[in-house]
């Protein structure tokens, strides 16, 4: 399948998505995106760990040292009560987006 390019903020979208299951580590946040989009998007290093920075500077997540399975420590992320709110808006004007968009590609 072919890769897909993030919009810009839509990064930040998933991730407190991925977030709204419990607790995780940066790969393995990239890994859910990963699996969730049948490998259509794939979240590089580079553009995942300056959002999550960035995030936990927005008070959307917070973050913990604890060990992976593989006993190493990782700093593992989890969503706060102010992203779970972020998120339920975020994902209502995403929706909105994708309903103005589909009307002007598909006119009646």
């Amino acid at each position: 399948m072919d890769k897909i390019e993030l919009l810009q903020g839509t990064l930040d979208m998933l991730i407190l998505r991925t977030l709204q299951w419990g607790s995780q580590h940066g790969h393995g946040i990239g890994v859910a995106i990963r699996a969730s989009s049948e490998d259509a998007l794939q979240v590089e290093h580079g553009s995942l760990y300056p959002a999550l920075h960035r995030l936990r500077k927005q008070g959307l997540i917070e973050a913990e040292w604890k060990m992976t399975e593989n006993k190493q420590r990782a700093r593992y992320y989890g969503l706060t009560a102010k992203g779970k709110k972020a998120l339920a808006l975020e994902e209502s004007r995403w929706n909105r987006m994708v309903e103005v968009i589909a009307r002007v590609m598909r006119p009646a």
